[in-house]
This record gives C-alpha cells, sequence and structure tokens, in this order.
C-alpha cells in the first residue's frame, strides 16, 4: 500500500551551524539559492505524497511563514515541539495528525524523490518497516546500520571503527504502531532518540534495509553548505527562469554585458551584478544580492540581501542575509582549521561564514576559516581571524 502522509522532521536549531542558525533553524539555511526544507517537499512531492506534516519549533515563525498552509497544492500540517528531546519525540507530536503507515524524513538533509519511492515501495511489497541505507566510506559521523540478507540487524551510532559500510539514510516508512513503540522507548538523558525505537523494534520486527545510491547531503557543518550548493547546482535543483549550459538567471535579475558568469551558477530574482565581475564556478546569489564591479565570487554562497562592494574576492565563502561587505573585501578561500564550539577542524574547504547583518566597511580580509557572527561590525582595514561574536565592533 502506497502511504500518502509524510512527517518532516524541522524543529531543531543547527547549534554546529552557528552562527548561521542564530536566527533561523537550520532547514532554513540555503541549499544554493532555495531554502533546505524546500528541496525536501519537492522530494516528497515527486515521490507523491499527498500531505505534509512538518514538526517545527525553534524559529517554528520561519518555516511557517515562509511555506503556509500549502507547498505545490499539496496541504501542510504543523506541530509543534516545544521541547527539543530528541527525534522520536519530535515524531510523536504528529501522533495527533497522523492514521496509519507514515513516511519519515528528517528537514536537513537533501534526497532525490526515487529514494523516497524505493522505501516507499519497500513497505507496500514488505509490510515491514523500512530505512534507506546509503555506503559510505567514512561512516563515523553518522549511524552506522549492519545489515544480513537485506534485513537492519544493528545499528551503531558515530562507529569509531571502519569495519562499517552502510548508513542510515533517515528516510523511514513506519506502520502506525511506531508511536506506541516510541512510548515504549526509554529515554537517555531526557531524551527519546528514533534510533532507540528501531532498536527496539529490531527485537521484536523484521525492519528492511533499503539500499540506495542517488543524491544524499547532509548539512551539519558551515563548510557542509558549500557541499550542498555545489550538489545542487551539478543536479540543476534550482529555482531557474533562464538556462545556457548550467548558468540560471532569473528574467528579474540585471548582469552586466562586460560580467563573466562561470557555470554552473545561479543568480537569483532581483540581484545586480557589475562589469567586469567574475561570478562562478559553484557560487548561488539569493534574492537581491548585489555584486560590484571587478569582483570575483567563487564557490560561495551570498543569501538575500547581501551586498558585496567593487574589486572583492569571495571564495568558499558563506554569508547569512542583509550583510554588507564593503570595497576590497577578500576572503582567499579554504583549506582552513574551523573552530566550532570547543571543537576544531583540521582542513575544511571553508573561507569565511558571516551571518545576518554583519557589515565590513572597506579593505578588511578574512583569515580562511573565521566565522563572524550576526551584527557584527568590521573597521576599515581590519583582518579577521578566528571567531566574531554577535554584536561585537572590530577596529585595527
Amino acid at each position: 500500500m502506497h502511504i500518502d502522509t509524510a512527517v518532516v522532521l524541522a524543529a531543531g536549531e543547527g547549534t554546529r551551524l552557528r552562527p548561521l542558525t542564530r536566527n533561523r533553524p537550520k532547514p532554513m539555511l540555503p541549499a544554493a539559492n532555495r531554502p533546505i526544507l524546500e528541496h525536501v517537499f519537492d522530494a516528497l512531492v515527486e515521490a507523491g505524497i499527498e500531505k505534509l506534516v512538518a514538526v517545527v519549533g525553534y524559529k517554528r515563525d520561519r518555516v511557517q511563514d515562509h511555506f503556509g498552509p500549502t507547498y505545490r497544492g499539496i496541504p501542510i500540517s504543523y506541530v509543534s515541539q516545544t521541547k527539543q528531546l530528541g527525534s522520536g519525540h519530535a515524531l510523536l507530536q504528529a501522533r495527533s495528525v497522523v492514521d496509519g503507515p507514515v513516511l519519515v524524513m528528517n528537514g536537513d538533509r537533501l534526497v532525490d524523490a526515487a529514494t523516497i519511492e524505493s522505501v516507499d515501495t519497500s513497505y507496500a511489497e514488505t509490510g515491514h518497516t523500512s530505512i534507506a541505507v546509503i555506503e559510505r566510506q567514512d561512516t563515523s559521523r553518522y549511524g552506522a546500520v549492519e545489515v544480513q540478507d537485506g534485513d537492519i540487524v544493528d545499528i551503531v551510532e558515530k562507529p569509531q571503527h571502519d569495519e562499517f559500510r552502510l548508513i542510515n539514510g533517515g528516510v523511514y516508512a513506519f506502520d502506525g504502531d511506531i508511536f506506541e513503540a516510541i512510548d515504549e522507548t526509554t529515554r537517555h538523558a531526557g531524551e527519546l532518540a528514533l534510533t532507540d525505537t528501531i532498536e527496539l523494534l529490531l527485537e521484536s520486527d523484521r525492519i528492511q534495509a533499503v539500499e540506495v545510491d542517488g543524491m544524499w547531503v547532509d548539512a551539519t557543518y558551515p563548510w557542509d553548505l558549500l557541499t550542498v550548493a555545489r550538489e545542487v547546482l551539478a543536479r540543476g535543483r534550482v529555482v531557474e527562469s533562464a538556462r545556457d549550459e548550467q548558468v540560471w538567471v532569473d528574467n528579474s535579475a540585471r548582469v552586466h554585458d562586460e560580467a563573466t558568469l562561470q557555470s554552473p551558477v545561479v543568480i537569483g530574482p532581483d540581484c545586480e551584478v557589475g562589469p567586469d565581475a567574475v561570478i562562478g564556478p559553484n557560487v548561488a546569489l539569493g534574492r537581491n544580492t548585489t555584486i560590484g564591479a571587478n569582483s570575483v565570487i567563487q564557490h560561495t554562497v551570498l543569501d538575500a540581501d547581501t551586498r558585496v562592494d567593487p574589486s572583492s574576492t569571495l571564495i568558499d565563502t558563506v554569508t547569512g542575509q542583509d550583510v554588507n561587505l564593503g570595497v576590497n573585501t577578500v576572503v582567499p578561500g579554504g583549506p582552513a582549521d574551523v573552530q566550532v564550539g570547543t571543537e576544531v577542524f583540521e582542513d575544511q574547504r571553508l573561507g569565511a561564514v558571516i551571518a545576518d547583518r554583519a557589515v565590513a566597511l572597506g579593505d578588511v580580509s578574512f583569515v580562511s576559516g573565521s566565522l563572524v557572527g550576526p551584527n557584527a561590525r568590521l573597521a576599515t582595514g581590519v583582518t579577521v581571524d578566528g571567531t566574531v561574536r554577535e554584536g561585537a565592533e572590530v577596529v585595527r
């Protein structure tokens, strides 16, 4: 039986993506020029889902205001997880609006419709819980799964050894009894994890492993947004008004005749690109972004209302919304050692992350791997190295 209802878990903050998630939830961060969650909804609609249920929580208004009551003609119900107490707890909030079998997905991970259809087909043919599994060389960041004869027999969160080759893809098909199973799951540190419920189901039920090899991109850390953008651009999953060999330019955008666009690149609505600017490859410009003359933008995601003044160079850069970068801003690109919280990640491809409403007044240089918080103000001529806290003013 085809499953017609999907629950999308979109309540989390995404603390490892700070400072970009200071003002919005992780699923609303850009995957190229559109929110991650739009891509998730697209895949579900294209797979034949007839009802969407979004579990929202942190900054829930950013999700609800963006999507409203329907998406592409499919109704959306919203339920709230007021405290982030785990993925199982999040799914439990949808109990009152789900009747029968359900597809469950994370709202911050890009997959294609074929993956969802494969999981749905497995459930329809077997009647057993079905989970997408994906082959990865490095399983240490994910939940690894052990599979025997097509069935999942064990799940190991973030394994410390390399004997596993398959990971939990985060696309699930459950029957209506999943909510009772969550009720019976033991909490750990006050949280209910969906993987703990699955381990409980393994004691009495078969769980089908559905091996898939389509698009699967996860944004966990700031530099992952650059990988997400590359995948989206490579597959053409953008809002397009005009297209020419992986160059998408919205009809309302203004690109100077002397500017150069190197594919793949997407230029969003109401953008303006000045003369002799070089944009691309792997660049996404969000709505109402302005790029000044003689600037070079490569391998970069600039969110809505960002302004880059003339003669600037941005490589491996991610900005939030309403960022202003003055003349001669320079971000040289990665690799770099990036500090996220108290942990340092070595050799990551990241020039800088510059969060919402940050301002650089001109001739500002960024050391690779820098993170700038919302509303920070960088005075003329400063060099940014490391983390700049929210609202800070940096002077020479």
